[in-house]
């Protein structure tokens, strides 16, 4: 929709060179980039972008190895998905993007906001970390994901009980199947290889970002709960925290209207930080 009310149709591109990566789009003015976590792809933000599109450029893509984006050579480094995060933005002919990112998604926006602090009009972390899981924690987020796969099983065998394990127990049966489906069409290699990365990521030091930046979790998030976003918050020089009742580790998808409602009043004061 755009600000006259009139439908905008969603755009959907590749953006080379390789590994293209798949984005849709929708709407006009400042751009807003949507990053998927771990388990999803850019499907998991459409309650978000007709919203976003009545006044921004909304885009949401698939990473490098997840969805209609090409698979890549080597292990997942997020400082190759910065670059490709530059080649979006450059193709939209934006110096500067709002970045939402959801889970793995966040951890990215954090690493491309210490890369390219000048590139970020301001940041939305999602249900995420900056590297604070134990060892126990990384050793059952690994065992639940990734030795199933290597046992022989396929993303589609494992997709229920991880959708299930994410979300709030007041999630309604249809978002678990979206989210199952999203993580059934997983690239199985890619995968693999992502879960090594993010279980071990190490974040930038939050206290060296001067991006404003809102941190949203929701209250039965237990994969990066609440307390590990206040930390995060405590760190950050600007930074604002938001916990959304009845919400698990997809946020976005199990309370669209709430989400939609506190990431745009968060926005439109940094408007023209994004050009």
């Amino acid at each position: 929709m755009s600000e006259s009310g009139s439908e905008v149709n969603m755009g959907a591109i590749r953006i080379g060179p390789e590994p293209n990566i798949a984005v849709d789009y929708m709407g006009q003015g400042p751009l807003v980039v949507f990053l998927h976590g771990i388990g999803g792809n850019r499907t998991n933000w459409h309650d978000q972008l007709p919203i976003f599109a009545k006044h921004f450029t909304a885009a949401t893509w698939d990473a490098r190895g997840w969805g209609d984006s090409d698979d890549y050579d080597g292990p997942l480094r997020f400082g190759d998905v910065c670059d490709d995060l530059c080649r979006v933005l450059d193709h939209f002919g934006s110096t500067s993007a709002h970045l939402v990112g959801l889970s793995m998604g966040g951890m990215i926006v954090q690493e491309f906001a210490a890369r390219h602090p000048n590139r970020v009009g301001a940041m939305v972390l999602v249900d995420t970390n900056n590297g604070s899981m134990s060892e126990a924690e990384i050793e059952s987020f690994v065992k639940m994901r990734r030795e199933p796969l290597l046992a022989g099983k396929e993303p589609k065998d494992i997709a229920d009980g991880i959708a299930r394990k994410l979300v709030s127990p007041s999630a309604s049966e249809e978002m678990v199947k979206r989210l199952a489906d999203s993580i059934a069409a997983l690239h199985k290699e890619s995968y693999i290889k992502a879960i090594e990365t993010v279980a071990h990521f190490e974040g930038p030091d939050l206290s060296t970002l001067r991006t404003p930046s809102l941190v949203i979790v929701g209250s039965d998030d237990t994969l990066t709960p609440p307390s590990v976003h206040r930390e995060m918050v405590e760190q950050l020089v600007q930074a604002r925290y938001l916990e959304i009742p009845d919400a698990g580790h997809l946020s976005n998808m199990e309370k669209p209207a709430e989400f939609n409602q506190a990431v745009l009043n968060f926005l439109f004061g940094q408007r023209d930080r994004a050009f």
